[in-house]
């Protein structure tokens, strides 16, 4: 794959006051969908789950130059509206907000954009409406219920070995009775470093934009993944499993791993090349969870290369 004549559209540190949000009522529900651009339309998903769209924007937000680039605050997340039961916070509910924001924007086909998290939004989405997607990114993603439990056992591992103090009192707690959503557990173990999120340089930031925000929304995270997340794989995750229609989903597919990834990890990130072995699949060597962080170059050239962005 030759990558001449490509070269990355530069961040622009302004990039969140360019959008404006428009409210689209979903089921009683006023969702924040964030667009800019003309040309053909790429729909972004961010992870968690429980992140709101802004790292995806402050990232990817540049390509309104090029294209129509749509952002999406699901359910719960961002400035859009709170479930009034938390069951309706799930993959499906966040796979149906986003047909009908296509819907309602009146777009035929979409490209899509997932990482982390949103790659699993990504494939349901793909699977179910393969019809209405040109292209799919897939940025250091998961599969599979069993991948993310893999994710959940890595990390485990990488704090007992390498921050054992701080295990030890997770493990004190843990003996007490304390899960993942208690409040007091959740502040010690958020506090440990996040070094294995990247390769070499953990004090690299997201952009993200200076005013206030909801970025974060746990109650998202523990709904979709399980009360007890950081250990046990439950929620609408536990019987996910994308393995079989993916080898039958005839979309062109880029997937991107870091090789340092200690969240998707590269042992299962790999198997990708059987599932989709029309996939094209590039290994980061020199990042971890974030590789547009991490290798920027490498990464905007290979992106924009895929979904054939000139400029």
């Amino acid at each position: 794959m030759s990558l001449t004549g490509f070269s990355q559209i530069a961040l622009e540190e302004d990039i969140y006051d360019k959008f404006e949000s428009k409210f689209i009522n979903i089921d009683g529900y006023n969702i924040n969908v964030e667009m800019l651009g003309q040309g053909k339309p790429i729909f972004f998903f961010a992870g968690g789950p429980g992140n709101s769209h802004d790292y995806m924007q402050g990232n990817f937000g540049q390509y309104y130059k090029t294209n129509t680039v749509v952002f999406i605050d699901h359910l719960g997340r961002g400035l859009s509206d709170n479930a009034k039961d938390p069951k309706e916070y799930s993959i499906q509910n966040d796979v149906h907000i986003t047909e009908e924001v296509r819907k309602a924007l009146g777009f035929d086909t979409i490209a899509l954009v997932g990482h982390s998290y949103g790659t699993i939004v990504a494939q349901a989405y793909a699977i179910k409406y393969p019809e209405h997607v040109s292209k799919m990114v897939l940025i250091n993603g998961f599969y599979s219920g069993e991948m993310w439990q893999a994710n959940c056992d890595s990390y485990n591992h990488y704090v007992k070995t390498h921050f054992p103090e701080m295990w030890e009192k997770i493990t004190a707690l843990r003996a007490e009775g304390y899960v993942s959503s208690d409040p007091e557990f959740s502040k010690l173990y958020s506090s440990v470093p996040s070094k294995f999120v990247y390769y070499h340089n953990n004090t690299l930031k997201q952009h993200v934009p200076q005013k206030k925000f909801r970025g974060w929304n746990s109650d998202v995270y523990y709904s979709i993944i399980g009360k007890d997340a950081d250990f046990f794989v439950s929620g609408s995750m536990m019987d996910t499993d994308f393995r079989k229609d993916l080898k039958n989903l005839d979309i062109h597919t880029l997937i991107i791993q870091g090789r340092y990834d200690g969240v998707s990890t590269p042992e299962y990130a790999i198997r990708y090349k059987t599932f989709m072995p029309k996939a094209v699949f590039e290994m980061f060597e020199n990042s971890g969870h974030n590789p547009y962080l991490e290798e920027p170059e490498k990464f905007y050239r290979l992106f924009e290369f895929f979904l054939n962005i000139k400029h």
